[in-house]
């Protein structure tokens, strides 16, 4: 929505951890077999790739493949984190990220955008909020994409993956020199969206 306001491209770079995930899995991969997914997502060339016909405006391709909505399902969720703190995936991955916002207006969401890929970006938001907030939320959009899962299961899984994300020897989850934190936890996605643009564009020359 951010992006759209402000006539911006946009690239959610967990999908680019997620799809590797997926194709590592698809290969019979172990997500903790470290040495082998770093290798395999390597090889397998990850990609951000433009497409208009997309909803978000780009589409992720990984190992010959276009991914879409299988990167969301359980057993990609239960594996990205691991695949997440392999420091071999995330130094694969910065090339196409950086590639993607290079000579572009851009916005970027990800743990480490403003702290690691792209440390001189003009904006840095912090967005944050409550466990239970992003539980309800993350439950919902599963839900609408047909994805079945248990809310306690569900909850463990951010925990754990916020406590990996926190403590991973590479790229950290960090609040990034210079970020304006925003806790959203009792904000409507509109209202967020609104004190985004709003920052931004009081800025502007």
């Amino acid at each position: 929505m951010l992006a759209t306001r402000l006539h911006c491209l946009f690239l959610d770079t967990g999908a680019l951890y997620r799809a590797v995930a997926y194709a590592a899995l698809a290969r019979g991969i172990s997500p903790d077999d470290e040495r082998t997914v770093g290798d395999f997502a390597r090889s397998a060339d990850p990609s951000v790739e433009l497409d208009a016909s997309s909803p978000l405006g780009y589409r992720i391709r990984v190992d010959g493949r276009v991914l879409t909505d299988q990167l969301f399902t359980p057993p990609v969720s239960a594996a990205v984190s691991a695949i997440a703190a392999n420091a071999a995936v995330r130094t694969s991955l910065i090339d196409a990220q950086r590639s993607f916002a290079a000579g572009r207006d851009v916005v970027m969401a990800g743990r480490d955008i403003g702290s690691v890929v792209l440390p001189d970006a003009t904006w840095k938001f912090f967005l944050t909020a409550s466990l239970d907030a992003r539980v309800d939320r993350r439950f919902k959009e599963l839900r609408d994409r047909g994805i079945d899962i248990e809310r306690g299961t569900l909850r463990a899984e951010i925990q754990r993956r916020d406590e990996r994300d926190r403590n991973r020897a590479a790229s950290p989850l960090v609040k990034a020199q210079g970020a304006i934190e925003i806790d959203s936890s009792t904000m409507t996605i509109d209202e967020v969206v609104d004190e985004l643009e709003a920052l931004v564009r009081r800025a502007a020359p």
